[in-house]
Order: C-alpha cells, then structure tokens, then sequence
C-alpha cells in the first residue's frame, strides 16, 4: 500500500517512538476475532423492519420456536 501524503499536521505526540517496538504482527488476532463474530448484512427493505440488533434476534427466535414446533393438521 502506498502512504497517502496528506496535509493534516501529525498529531503524534514525540514520545510515541514506534521504532522501539518489536515482533508487532499485523493481523495477529484477526483469526481469533472472526470466530467470535457473525455478522449478516441485511437487504435495506429487512432492515427497515428492524429497528435494532435486538429486533431481529428476537424475530429469529421466534422462527426458530415455530419451526420446532410440530403443526397439528
């Protein structure tokens, strides 16, 4: 990737000397951090129909509960 100049003043304070730091692995959790996460991205028409993460839990639920219960008929 290449630096992108820009013409913002460097807000980095002298004491952040980052060439003492050493064995920094970039992306060293990512593999940790994805298997704790599960996002779904929603069609903007689904997503309007749910005002929060909370929403659509509880709506899931609820279709998992009817699909697990047997229908008489």
């Amino acid at each position: 990737m290449k630096k992108v100049e820009s013409d913002e003043e460097d807000d980095l304070r002298p004491e952040y000397d980052f060439s003492q730091l050493k064995g920094g692995i970039r992306g060293k959790y990512v593999e940790r951090y994805r298997e704790g996460t599960n996002l779904v991205l929603l069609e903007p028409d689904v997503a309007a129909a749910f005002p929060d993460a909370q929403a659509v839990n509880a709506a899931l639920r609820l279709l998992i509960r009817e699909k697990q219960t047997p229908n008489p008929g």
